[in-house]
């Protein structure tokens, strides 16, 4: 089965220590990244996948599959 998360947050360095962490726990980009911007601050968007053996193991909120 193939996972799937949107990540999305302020254009910072938090946003890229995020997705940084979960690409070294396996996940895999999927597509571009999108910012938009609000009042003059920056947010982006990036799309994440993961294949896994086995039955959909339901839905894990963001905070239980990014790193600590």
């Amino acid at each position: 089965m193939k996972l799937y998360r949107l990540l999305t947050g302020p254009d910072d360095s938090a946003f890229c220590a995020r997705v940084e962490g979960l690409l070294n726990r396996g996940w895999q980009l999927h597509g571009s990244p999108s910012i938009t911007s609000v009042d003059g601050r920056g947010y982006v968007a990036q799309a994440i996948v993961m294949e896994k053996a086995g039955p959909y193991p339901g839905f894990q909120p963001s905070s239980e599959i990014e790193p600590d």
